[in-house]
């Protein structure tokens, strides 16, 4: 299984289009090898270099989406809620809301890390999780996990 993006190369940086300083659009997301026995991918985009990479103290959460289709490949850029694929879920991000919020650091260089899981279930009974509540619902039925990782860092101060 793999995740890609056409914006930005694994281990590059993300454009500022991507981020608070640009549009703070959700990039173009690609997926494949999805194995035949997953009933449902959850994507998870993190920091865990909040707030300051030397001295990290939490991960911030941008986009906690879940119930995906595992029969479709990817998602479009400036993905709008009702363009989801049917089924999918949002889960909570730091900021509180279910939306896509882009990377903004407020020092240093970070890196946000796209995860994507195919699973064995579709995770029911769940309103608004946050990661942590995801993951505790996920655990012992991951099949495969797939990570794209870029950084970034704010041009202004």
């Amino acid at each position: 299984m793999k995740i890609s993006s056409n914006a930005f190369e694994d281990g590059g940086e993300i454009p500022s289009l991507y981020t608070c300083e640009g549009k703070n659009i959700s990039p173009k997301l690609i997926w494949k090898g999805i194995p035949s026995a997953a009933k449902s991918l959850v994507l998870i985009v993190e920091d865990p270099d909040a707030p300051d990479p030397k001295a990290p103290k939490m991960v911030w959460l941008h986009w906690v989406l879940y119930n995906i289709d595992p029969n479709t490949t990817g998602l479009p850029e400036n993905v709008a809620i009702r363009d989801l694929p049917r089924g999918t879920q949002r889960g909570l991000t730091s900021w509180k809301n279910e939306n896509y919020g882009g990377p903004c650091p407020p020092i240093g260089r970070h890196r946000y890390f796209h995860r994507l899981y195919a699973l064995d279930i579709v995770i029911n009974n769940l309103e608004k999780p946050t990661a942590d509540q995801l993951r505790e619902a996920m655990e012992g039925h991951i099949i495969e996990e797939a990570v794209l990782m870029g950084t970034y860092e704010k041009k202004e101060g």
